[in-house]
């Protein structure tokens, strides 16, 4: 009575499992091929950068707090219109610690180097030094938030294993 009950038991057992594994390997397939959580388009990042900029390009030309404004509604209207499908993964990166920390990071990145320079006697005082401070911490941000997005998709597996993210 027992090999009968432990044969029941092992096959409906057996036959859990197996369709466990086959429903979550079917899940994660269709997650990766989900419309939804496509990546950010790395132009989408480009107005962080350009906000993450925003003090050497105000520095470098008084009139650049319109065109920040102007961009920032451009974001914020994109964000409400083109990227309306993908505002969980928006959410879901503010959230995300390695954001939060890269966010943090490239503020301190900013604040040691304009106390490195002052400290040489090398502070950033003309209009195209600015500019130039201004591009790399943009081009900075733009790559820091596209990296971090990218290992967050690959960590998910949420990329399918032959496109190029």
């Amino acid at each position: 009575m027992s090999d009968t009950g432990a044969d029941t038991m092992s096959g409906t057992g057996a036959g859990t499992m197996s369709g466990t594994i086959t429903e979550q390997q079917a899940g994660a397939g269709q997650g990766a091929l989900d419309p939804e959580l496509k990546p950010l388009p790395v132009w989408f990042f480009a107005f962080e950068g350009a906000m993450g900029a925003a003090f050497d390009f105000y520095k470098a030309w008084d009139g650049a707090w319109m065109v920040l404004a102007a961009l920032g509604a451009v974001n914020i209207a994109v964000g409400l219109t083109v990227l309306r499908r993908r505002r969980k993964l928006l959410k879901a990166m503010l959230k995300n610690s390695r954001a939060r920390k890269i966010l943090f990071g490239l503020i301190g990145l900013r604040v040691a180097l304009h106390v490195v320079l002052g400290a040489v006697g090398a502070t950033v005082e003309s209009a195209a030094g600015h500019l130039a401070l201004g591009l790399v911490m943009s081009a900075l941000t733009v790559g820091l938030l596209w990296f971090d997005q990218r290992v967050s998709f690959r960590a998910l597996g949420l990329t399918p294993s032959g496109a190029a993210a």
